[in-house]
């Protein structure tokens, strides 16, 4: 699964990691960011950042719950 952030400039990929799964942490973020050097938020081009079910799940809900909160604050 991926999203593209940022008008495309930030490409977010989101998957279970396979060659991971004896670790606790096997789920990946991956955060491709694609643009001129002064503009880009990471240093590398690519980062990975691995987080376990229970991350990957408290994550989801604080995302919900900030979308939930924006939708309600623009009506």
């Amino acid at each position: 699964m991926a999203i593209d952030l940022l008008n495309g400039s930030l490409k977010i990929e989101i998957f279970y990691d396979k060659r991971d799964k004896d670790y606790e942490d096997n789920i990946c973020l991956c955060i491709n960011e694609i643009g001129p050097e002064e503009e880009k938020i990471f240093y590398a081009g690519e980062t990975n950042l691995y987080i376990s079910a229970e991350e990957a799940r408290r994550l989801a809900e604080l995302l919900l719950k900030a979308a939930d909160t924006s939708s309600h604050a623009t009506r």
